[in-house]
């Protein structure tokens, strides 16, 4: 995995140069949040598509 310090430089270089405190927190956000969800299916497994859509399909109303 990318370090840390990496990730944080490069999402500067791709944010406009008037980006907020808040875009940027946001952002962050959102990079730790997918972070977590591959390590997850990375540890835990995931779910293939035909099973998610299994699922689902209680709820969902053709």
């Amino acid at each position: 995995m990318t370090p840390a310090k990496d990730e944080v430089i490069a999402l500067l270089n791709r944010l406009p140069d008037d980006a907020s405190l808040e875009d940027i927190q946001y952002h962050l956000y959102v990079i730790e949040k997918v972070r977590n969800g591959l390590d997850s299916i990375e540890k835990e497994g995931g779910l293939t598509q035909e099973q998610v859509e299994e699922r689902l399909s209680k709820w969902l109303v053709s």
